[in-house]
């Protein structure tokens, strides 16, 4: 492909398309059936309750549901492919404009661990990962073939890959159904036999490590209600699990993991707003775990080893965005601060070494890296980029004289840089490549706007060169804005191939994430959770006022909590934009928090509040749950895509929205539901589905832009 048509791919809405608008098919229509709910005095109905279902045992398949909704989803599938047929050329056009990147086989390398390197290729043409390991004597030993893992499976998707510290085993966790129920699988790198350590069960982000020794397994179980709540100790050459820790407060997760050093193993508790740290030393890998302190309400802290101690990095004693102190070895408390508190500078993550202490901060809304010696000396790195990403990769080794980072942007791919601790000098040590790709004819900008309360709400905005400033045109914006999670942005070819067929693409970094520090999470919290929605408006309405774009061309974009926010969004102001693309959404926000058997509500009770026992919370809600508050109105064009298996958010919560959107709606257009009976919260990793979705997504938008001055 030529430079010319990379730039201008042929993904033009066709002319009949957009004369005609969206194709003339009735909506499947949901039936109203009244379920009124009273609650702290307050009454709702709750008229599309019957699409919930539950199964008392297994997962829901499209065979298991009961067979009035079995046919209103198997109708929902088919409008949605009948409605979106007339878009397939421009769908695939814009896969194409993705798929025409291959990825080189060189990058992702990692720090050398008794002579191997641990890589991993994605160049393959199944698009899906294949593990491997390098010797600096020559030899190349393949690890975990991710294609030939995924054959015969609807579904597949691998997390956690790690080494053991002896470099002998190598462990990862796969689910094969779509659930986020997985099984942890130990490859003998000696012999090259798998083991199927946890048949099933297993939770798989965060949840498995290697003990010291390399000879145990510790890994995390989870529930019938899907929450992590047992840590389990394996042999590894076989042997029944162990139970370690069973813990009892639904409001809490787990995570699993070695200190640095690897003096110990480490089993953090956590909710928002509470933890707990339970070591259990290296020389006794079968020892009962000690607490370091006692869970306590407010309090957050995190552990792990350096300069002959140990660490916390915790928000004790008022220090909201972190602060790092020093432990006695004895009792564990307090006895000096290496890092001291700096409201709006929040510290992300700490890498410990041998001679210095890295750690990942934001400041201003962007990251920096900072090395600090054992002397007290800090030595800052920092990137001139506008808008960037910095990564720590876990596994480094404690001995190591470098520190690896990765660095991108969203027209960067990752870089892989090491570090030097003493200098801050940095090397670039491998980098991921894509064929026929060329950063520098992207421009990416970090601009700011401002919120209905006058607060400065940052943007990131992504487009060609070559665009003129001062014509507008359709523009994707995207946002997140909760949990306190940063939307990074980190390099994306979807995003690319939108911006190569001459439109923009934006991300609105909005309250309630972490962009410029704790209280910018907590200003999207709870009863303040509309000023994430506010603020995503405003920074539409910003970029309307640039001439970057208009209402008619602007099209908003939310995965998961980001669907509630751009839903809400539409729902508040549901003339600013062309359409609304919600991909498994939060949506039913009032229903779903009121569910005490929800396997996340009792966790995320401190973001959204308790309305089952807290009325603020409960008005709070109701004023902005989306799927209660679509108004009358000409509401834009829609889709949402659900996954049948999920358990986070699950396929109702879309489907009872759009059943009211399409009640209320004044504008006839199209409100659609992609559902997948083979999925949960997220897809299959494969490298096509991930980009055919992608692609569905850009033809949709550009469509809802490029129709919305008919629909209007």
């Amino acid at each position: 492909m030529s430079t010319q048509e990379h730039l201008n791919p042929p993904t033009r809405t066709p002319e009949s398309v957009r004369a005609s608008s969206w194709p003339d098919v009735q909506a499947p229509i949901a039936p109203c059936e009244d379920k009124r709910i009273e609650q702290l005095g307050r009454t709702r109905n709750d008229e599309f309750a019957w699409m919930q279902f539950v199964p008392e045992l297994g997962t829901r398949t499209m065979e298991n549901l009961p067979q009035r909704l079995q046919t209103h989803l198997q109708a929902e599938r088919s409008y949605a492919q009948q409605m979106l047929a007339p878009l397939e050329a421009s769908t695939d056009a814009f896969y194409r404009s993705m798929a025409s990147h291959v990825q080189s086989a060189e990058h992702v390398p990692s720090t050398a661990m008794s002579g191997w390197t641990y890589t991993v290729d994605a160049s393959a043409a199944s698009g899906r990962k294949l593990f491997l390991r390098k010797h600096s004597d020559g030899r190349v030993q393949p690890l975990v073939d991710e294609a030939e893992r995924a054959q015969g499976h609807a579904y597949y998707r691998a997390t956690d890959h790690q080494q053991s510290p002896d470099d002998q085993f190598f462990a990862w966790a796969e689910d094969l159904i779509g659930n986020d129920r997985h099984r942890i699988c130990v490859l003998d790198m000696r012999d090259g036999v798998i083991r199927v350590i946890v048949p099933e069960d297993a939770f798989g982000y965060g949840g498995l490590t290697f003990s010291p020794s390399s000879r145990d397994l510790f890994w995390i179980w989870r529930d019938a209600q899907s929450r992590p709540s047992r840590l389990y100790r394996s042999a590894i050459d076989e042997g029944d699990a162990v139970l370690v820790h069973e813990e009892h407060d639904p409001a809490l997760f787990m995570r699993v993991a070695r200190t640095s050093a690897d003096g110990f193993v480490a089993l953090t508790l956590f909710g928002p707003d509470t933890s707990e740290v339970r070591l259990i030393a290296a020389s006794d890998a079968r020892a009962s775990a000690r607490v370091l302190r006692a869970r306590e309400r407010g309090v957050r802290y995190e552990v792990n080893e350096w300069d002959g101690g140990l660490i916390a990095i915790t928000n004790a004693e008022g220090a909201t965005d972190r602060q790092i102190l020093r432990l006695a070895p004895s009792d564990l408390r307090s006895i000096g601060t290496l890092v001291p508190h700096r409201l709006g500078v929040p510290i992300i993550a700490v890498v410990p070494f041998v001679t210095t202490l890295v750690r990942l901060e934001r400041v201003e809304g962007l990251h920096r890296l900072v090395l600090l010696q054992r002397d007290g000396r800090e030595i800052p790195i920092v990137f001139d980029d506008p808008s960037y990403v910095l990564e720590l990769p876990p596994g480094q080794r404690w001995d190591a004289t470098h520190v690896r980072i990765v660095h991108q942007t969203l027209a960067q791919p990752p870089r892989w840089l090491d570090v030097r601790l003493s200098d801050g000098q940095i090397t670039e040590t491998g980098r991921e490549s894509w064929s026929g790709l060329e950063p520098d004819r992207y421009r990416i900008e970090r601009l700011t706007a401002v919120a209905d309360d006058g607060v400065a709400v940052p943007i990131t905005v992504l487009s060609r060169k070559d665009m003129a400033g001062d014509v507008p045109g359709p523009l994707l914006l995207t946002g997140y804005g909760a949990y306190g999670i940063a939307y990074e942005p980190v390099f994306s070819l979807p995003a690319l191939a939108w911006v190569d067929a001459g439109y923009r693409y934006a991300i609105a970094h909005v309250r309630g994430g972490s962009e410029k520090g704790h209280d910018w999470y907590q200003g999207g919290c709870r009863e303040l959770k509309r000023n994430s929605m506010t603020d995503f408006i405003a920074c539409a309405r910003y970029l309307n006022d640039i001439g970057y774009t208009t209402r008619t061309q602007t099209v908003a974009y939310g995965v998961s909590a980001g669907g509630l926010l751009v839903c809400g969004a539409a729902n508040m102001q549901p003339g600013q934009w062309a359409g609304v693309i919600a991909q498994v959404p939060f949506v039913d926000m009032l229903n779903t928090m009121s569910d005490a058997d929800h396997p996340l509500v009792p966790l995320l009770r401190p973001d959204w509040g308790d309305p089952l026992a807290d009325p603020v919370a409960y008005d709070a809600m109701a004023a902005i749950s989306p799927y209660e508050n679509v108004p009358v109105a000409d509401y834009p064009p829609t889709l949402c895509t659900a996954g049948l298996k999920d358990d986070r958010v699950p396929y109702w919560e879309p489907a009872k929205l759009l059943a009211n959107i399409r009640r209320r709606s004044t504008s006839g257009a199209p409100a659609l539901l992609l559902l997948n009976p083979e999925s949960g919260h997220q897809e299959s990793d494969q490298q096509e589905q991930l980009f055919l979705q992608a692609a569905r997504f850009w033809a949709f938008a550009q469509h809802c832009a490029d129709a919305s001055s008919f629909r209007r």
